[in-house]
């Protein structure tokens, strides 16, 4: 794709920015700004500074060994978003954004989450970078993930529980753009998925795409060459283009991202348009936005991001769903057989690579992202499974 069509905003025919004319401005604005700072030496300086001495970077790609002999079939690497400082890959987009929020000289953060973690790591830079904090947060999630939300007041955010609709991300991302229109003037909305109008997903890919960017230096440096596939989780999708960013241009590898089967956007959804982008969308029989559920609340939303749409439509990706009971087992197996829990969200990637890994043969490479660890969701699975 070129570098034109990019700074557009598109990815074919998905992407776009469709909303009022005020906040058209703020977002050309915030266009010029990235693409003026995303290649200045000093400001890849300074991320890189605190990607290393703050986010802890670069982490590892661990080899599952005794996951990869209980499957049987292709080999099986982890790439560790889990060992990020806050817990996830969403740090490296808080990173990034705050650092481009304090040189356009904004004093107020806005964002949106949904599991907490995308909260907690903006909360976690605007402490670090003393700036005032606001998350919005679907009333459901608060409830389901108490613990992030008086992990984001700790450190000082508002956190603001949203009751409208179903009360989940969706709703949180609609406070937060209704904020932004409102507050344009002196607000800088941090978010942390790669959805939303250009050139939101845009910004979010170049930042997350350090995962990939250190996976494929790493698996040549232990393999010798690429992996067969690189699986993902995919909710509103900032760490699966991560991980896929830098094999894109690499046809030989596979690209798989996974969803819940009670959210499927990639691999049920129509183009439509949602928070101010074209993607695909799930609908109701009224054509709205369909009610969604996942007991990973950072996957529940009807739509994905652009690229991802695009990348669904071309073929360049593949797209899979897995049930609730399938992501239980795969949690608690990577617990009990490497000693790593990790977040409910990538547990879906670990429960669809459980399936495909015994169809390959002994010689395959696998990675699947790690895209978070699962502090966060251990009493919510207690009570899951002990019901």
């Amino acid at each position: 794709m070129s570098q034109q069509v990019q700074q557009e905003g598109y990815f074919g025919e998905f992407g776009g920015s469709f909303v009022p004319p005020e906040l058209q401005e703020v977002l050309n604005y915030l266009s010029e700004q990235f693409y003026k700072f995303k290649d200045d030496p000093e400001f890849k300086e300074e991320l890189r500074y605190y990607l290393r001495e703050y986010v802890g970077r670069e982490n590892p790609l661990t080899y599952a060994e005794r996951l990869t002999e209980a499957w049987g079939g292709a080999k099986i690497y982890l790439k560790r978003e889990d060992l990020n400082h806050t817990g996830a890959h969403k740090i490296n987009n808080a990173i990034g954004q705050i650092l481009l929020a304090k040189r356009m000289g904004a004093k107020r953060i806005i964002a949106e989450t949904g599991a907490g973690q995308h909260g907690v790591a903006t909360a976690t830079a605007c402490a670090m970078f003393n700036m005032e904090c606001v998350i919005y947060m679907g009333a459901e999630d608060t409830r389901r993930q108490a613990l992030n939300v008086f992990r984001m007041e700790l450190l000082g955010a508002t956190v603001v529980p949203v009751h409208k609709g179903q009360g989940r991300l969706k709703d949180a991302v609609d406070e937060a753009l209704d904020d932004l229109v409102r507050n344009y003037k002196n607000t800088f909305y941090l978010l942390g998925s790669a959805v939303g109008p250009h050139p939101f997903p845009t910004m979010v890919k170049h930042f997350q795409s350090i995962i990939s960017e250190e996976s494929k230096r790493q698996i040549i440096e232990k393999e010798g060459r690429l992996p067969d596939a690189v699986l993902a989780c995919a909710g509103g999708g900032s760490n699966a283009i991560g991980a896929f960013a830098h094999y894109i241009d690499e046809p030989s590898v596979r690209l798989i991202g996974v969803e819940p089967d009670q959210a499927p956007s990639l691999t049920q959804g129509v183009p439509s348009i949602l928070h101010g982008f074209k993607c695909l969308v799930l609908l109701d029989e009224e054509g709205q936005p369909k009610k969604t559920y996942s007991i990973a609340a950072g996957l529940d939303y009807p739509g994905i991001g652009p690229e991802h749409s695009h990348l669904k439509v071309t073929g360049r990706a593949e797209y899979a769903t897995v049930t609730n009971e399938e992501v239980l087992e795969a949690f608690q197996e990577l617990s009990r057989v490497e000693g790593i829990i990790p977040a409910l969200e990538s547990a879906h990637a670990v429960a669809y690579a459980k399936k495909l890994a015994p169809t390959m043969s002994r010689d395959r490479i696998l990675i699947v992202n790690l895209s978070g660890r699962g502090d966060k969701d251990v009493e919510q699975v207690f009570h899951m499974l002990h019901k």
